[in-house]
């Protein structure tokens, strides 16, 4: 389940992501840039198990054998 992120601003004015726990305090706190960066870099369950299906299904070829060419004296 995703972790709801609360968007803030920094005294510098760049955006921040704030994630609290059960009892409403700061858990952890991350600049917009990073958690952004992160999240693109994940991929969701679906996504993984589509992934993960897609590569079962698709049986591999073999190589063909490379013919030995034959050296003339």
């Amino acid at each position: 389940m995703p972790v709801k992120r609360t968007v803030m601003r920094s005294s510098k004015g760049k955006k921040l992501y704030a994630v609290r726990d059960a009892s409403g305090r700061f858990k952890d706190i991350q600049s917009y840039k990073k958690a952004h960066a992160m999240d693109i870099k994940r991929k969701s369950k679906a996504e993984a198990a589509k992934t993960k299906a897609k590569t079962k299904a698709k049986p591999k070829a073999k190589a063909a054998p490379k013919a030995k060419a034959k050296k003339k004296k």
